[in-house]
């Protein structure tokens, strides 16, 4: 897959980016999944950021999920569910890489703007794919964006037919 920058996302569509944003804040922690050097998934929380036109991921050094991207940039990141069981906002999921950041002015820029606690790593996310299902009225709405591609959006009802595409 193509990777982009959060930025390229929010060029080609800017209303879906700012659903998937929005979703996002909403709560503080997330679910990242990375892949273990055996290439098993590793589940752990996280906090996501939006910030300086890019979509950051902040943690510990030397945690197993730094080390695991660090290994294979490769991860996926499930917005925070919540308490509602309905999801009325939807399910959000960003799959890409993730690019860590040594440049110490990049890191100044967002530390001025964040302020982490210390000491702390920085990838920044490229998103390969942006999933949101939702429920409207009776159908399940898939939305899904890859990169290099516009994006799609599914629907399926109640009739277990296959999702058409609208």
């Amino acid at each position: 897959m193509t990777s982009s920058s959060w930025q390229d996302f929010q060029t080609a569509e800017p209303a879906f980016a700012d659903t998937v944003r929005k979703r996002f804040k909403q709560y503080r922690h997330h679910v990242l999944a990375t892949l273990r050097k055996d290439g098993s998934p590793r589940v752990t929380g996280l906090e996501v950021e939006f910030r300086l036109d890019e979509m950051w991921l902040g943690m510990m050094p030397n945690s197993r999920k730094a080390l695991d991207l660090r290994r294979d940039p490769r991860f996926a990141v499930q917005a925070n569910p919540g308490p509602d069981a309905e999801m009325a906002d939807g399910d959000v999921r960003i799959s890409g890489r993730a690019v860590e950041i040594t440049d110490p002015a990049v890191l100044a820029r967002f530390v001025e703007a964040v302020t982490p606690p210390q000491p702390f790593l920085l990838f920044r996310a490229e998103p390969d794919e942006v999933v949101r299902t939702g429920i409207d009225g009776d159908d399940l709405v898939v939305q899904v964006w890859r990169a290099g591609a516009p994006l799609r959006t599914l629907r399926r009802g109640n009739d277990d037919g296959p999702p058409r595409e609208v």
